[in-house]
């Protein structure tokens, strides 16, 4: 699965922290998601597209090997 949560991070000007402190996980779970090593939640992937205001879709997207 790939994500454009760095991007949507850099366009709400946020840190891992911060976005770490909207969705109450740890900035280590953030980078891990970021960099693809880890599949987030469905509560916590709602999260974090609530925190950037965009559809699901907009921030995950399944890869062909998914």
């Amino acid at each position: 699965m790939k994500n454009t949560i760095k991007v949507e991070r850099a366009r709400h000007n946020l840190t891992q922290q911060d976005l770490a402190e909207k969705v109450q996980v740890s900035r280590q779970t953030i980078n891990s998601i970021e960099a693809g090593k880890y599949v987030p939640s469905t509560v916590l992937a709602l999260k974090i597209a609530r925190v950037f205001e965009i559809a699901l879709e907009d921030v995950f997207q399944l890869e062909e090997e998914d």
